[in-house]
């Protein structure tokens, strides 16, 4: 009896029922938060997800995806086991931020550039903040000190990095996509040839005139946009609700008692709740906590790299219709937000601001 009240399906099943009880409770405050997170969607979200998410579409059927994976497969496979195409997809992420790593892996498993493993080794360590994000909301926005960004971005990209090469050894008897366009080896012209032609038959296999591919980016790219802000109000709804209700204290004391074993300010437990489900929340509690700004600034690299069950379930939605699995990706959150943390102690010395 006891394997069955344990199984995911009832847990869920339960927690549902706790919700919709949280919200029969606190309507007033779920649709306060309801708003806000609408207005997170709508003024920060949207004007910086869209247009990433229609030049990704719009690139992909142009073969502009396919020249690049051509291009760098020879440093993409023998550093992170992953095709060339890697490589664009993680420049992207990096720059673009989360979730567009995941988008545009979801996208060329669809076209059978990668396999399961290879998507899944990918997703775990694309999946990062915007250096738009990183700097001016956090650094500048929440701890009003520009100098914080060097070692947030060296200890939040780097451990990325990290995560991708301990990611090789993920299912690691799993076979490789084979290279699509086979080189001569040492020859960079042959191997921008490869890729040119490798573009070209891309581009001739889509086949869509300009006008339906731009109008396809932009229906599929506002159908993503709507699944993001969906899943930003719900998570802001239940961090409203489960505050109301004391649970959210409950967790917060708990945390604050390993804090004080560790010799960590209490105010950095509230950066550590919140951060747990929306990254924002979380890293605007860890500039406004006090205290030593190492300390903070660690947290908030743990905020950013771990990026809030919002993410992680923006990331599910879009793997979910693939054969790519949830648990790589949530293990790989887990180590990139404490390598994170760690580099950013490791680091401050070196590119930390003097204080």
């Amino acid at each position: 009896m006891l394997r069955y009240l344990i199984h995911p399906v009832f847990l869920t099943a339960w927690a549902t029922v706790l919700l919709v009880l949280l919200l029969s409770v606190f309507p007033a405050s779920a649709l306060q938060a309801a708003v806000r997170g609408v207005s997170i969607w709508w003024e920060v979200l949207f004007p910086a997800l869209f247009p990433f998410f229609v030049i990704s579409e719009l690139l992909l059927g142009f073969g502009i995806v396919h020249f690049f994976g051509t291009l760098l497969d020879p440093l993409m496979r023998p550093l992170f086991r992953i095709p060339g195409i890697g490589g664009f997809v993680m420049t992207m992420g990096f720059a673009s931020g989360y979730p567009v790593g995941a988008r545009l892996t979801s996208q060329i498993w669809e076209q059978k550039l990668i396999n399961r493993t290879e998507g899944e080794r990918l997703v775990a360590f694309t999946t990062t903040s915007d250096p738009i994000f990183l700097i001016g909301a956090v650094s500048v926005g929440f701890f009003h000190n520009a100098a914080l960004a060097p070692v947030l971005a060296a200890a939040h990209y780097g451990s990325a990095l990290l995560v991708g090469l301990l990611m090789r050894y993920h299912d690691r008897h799993a076979p490789a996509t084979p290279l699509q366009h086979k080189t001569d080896s040492g020859s960079r012209y042959n191997r921008f040839s490869a890729a040119l032609i490798a573009m070209h038959e891309a581009r001739l296999r889509d086949n869509r005139p300009f006008g339906k591919l731009m109008t396809d980016a932009i229906q599929s790219a506002l159908r993503l946009m709507m699944v993001v802000g969906g899943l930003v109000v719900f998570f802001s709804v239940v961090m409203e609700v489960l505050s109301n209700a004391g649970m959210v204290s409950f967790l917060s004391s708990f945390i604050q008692s390993l804090f004080v074993a560790a010799g960590l300010p209490e105010r950095l437990s509230d950066a550590i709740i919140n951060g747990l489900f929306e990254v924002t929340l979380g890293a605007r509690e860890a500039g406004a906590s006090g205290g030593m700004l190492i300390h903070q600034a660690a947290i908030a690299a743990w905020v950013l790299s771990w990026a809030g069950l919002s993410v992680h379930a923006q990331v599910a939605s879009l793997i979910s219709r693939t054969d790519m699995r949830y648990k790589p990706f949530l293990i790989a959150r887990l180590i990139h937000s404490l390598l994170s943390l760690a580099l950013v102690y490791l680091l401050w010395g070196w590119v930390g601001p003097v204080v």
